[in-house]
């Protein structure tokens, strides 16, 4: 090993552990003030930083280093939080909601973004976070769409618009479910097969009652398993893409994180897990993302980010519309 790859090396080590640090106070900042998340926390404070010019530029590289590797670590182990048998308490028919729900949206939404001529990664991006599971999915797909970090800044976009869109829609379906005399469980799935991150559908959950709680956690942790497949296919389509374009190294057709994805949702139903485990699995993943969302938001150029425009404002606000319409209408005509 050369003394310029060690000390390559020692860099990327020193600001791997600085990530962690600050990502670990993002959550407990979060968990004081509950209002905020801290993924978002994350992003807004390497932003911050990015375009202040506080970080050397020797640095850069090593803060997008550790910032791909701990997203893609982060994403497998919040998977140990689906267990596949779980989907049980809310039936064939509201998993068929739930299928139907993501397939629409994320097709409905790239479709609209496209006619409203939003740049073909915004909507991808963007159609991922609203279908499936908010900021993790968006992740997921910019390593799939982006796999080079050119387009850092939608990413960071997509994950703000999840994080606003999915907090209106938090406060929002519990306030409709009484007026359209939903039971626990059509407003558990609702809120489950419908709202953006995980945290929120809890939030909503709440809201309405003890059992739609426990109904929506399900329903979305059952969204939730469809990122995978998503990915998969994304990224053969991808794959095929590459291979008319060029004969140049291309990714393989399952990512490696896809594939601990599926081990650890296998694991998770399978082999019984403590409660102490499974929360110590949960915080290691929320430190992790929380830590690659600090690196993403130290490559945010703001005023790109600004320079965007309102069409993928406008994107997010139709797109949770379209999910929340889907979800109901299934709901309703499958007499869910």
């Amino acid at each position: 090993m050369t003394i310029r790859t060690l000390s390559s090396s020692r860099r990327r080590a020193s600001v791997a552990a600085i990530l962690l640090i600050i990502g670990l106070g993002a959550i407990l900042l979060a968990a004081i003030v509950p209002a905020l998340s801290a993924l978002l926390l994350a992003i807004v404070i390497g932003a911050i930083a990015g375009n202040l010019r506080i970080v050397p530029a020797s640095t850069v590289s090593s803060i997008s280093w550790a910032a791909k590797k701990y997203l893609r670590l982060g994403i497998v182990l919040l998977r140990f939080k689906l267990s596949i048998v779980s989907l049980g308490t809310i039936g064939l028919r509201g998993v068929a909601v739930l299928l139907i729900t993501v397939a629409v949206t994320f097709v409905g939404t790239i479709a609209i973004g496209r006619l409203m001529h939003v740049p073909r990664v915004t909507r991808m991006l963007v159609a991922t976070g609203f279908s499936i599971c908010g900021a993790s999915a968006v992740a997921a797909m910019s390593s799939i769409v982006d796999p080079r970090g050119k387009h850092e800044e939608d990413t960071a976009q997509a994950i703000a618009l999840v994080t606003i869109f999915g907090t209106i829609a938090m406060f929002a379906l519990p306030l409709l479910t009484g007026p359209l005399g939903l039971s626990d469980l059509q407003a558990g799935v609702w809120a489950g097969a419908s709202i953006h991150e995980v945290a929120q559908v809890v939030a909503a959950g709440g809201m309405i009652s003890t059992a739609a709680l426990a109904l929506a956690t399900v329903a979305k942790l059952g969204r939730v398993v469809l990122l995978a497949p998503l990915i998969m296919l994304i990224n053969i389509i991808e794959h095929r893409t590459s291979d008319n374009q060029t004969s140049g190294k291309r990714p393989p057709l399952l990512p490696l994180f896809v594939a601990g994805f599926l081990v650890a949702v296998g694991i998770r139903t399978f082999v019984p897990l403590s409660a102490e485990v499974l929360g110590v699995l949960e915080f290691g993943a929320n430190l992790l993302l929380a830590a690659a969302m600090l690196g993403l938001g130290f490559s945010v150029d703001v005023r790109k980010l600004i320079a965007t425009g309102w069409r993928p404002l406008a994107l997010g606000a139709i797109s949770t519309i379209l999910a929340a319409a889907v979800a109901l209408a299934s709901i309703l005509l499958l007499g869910l």
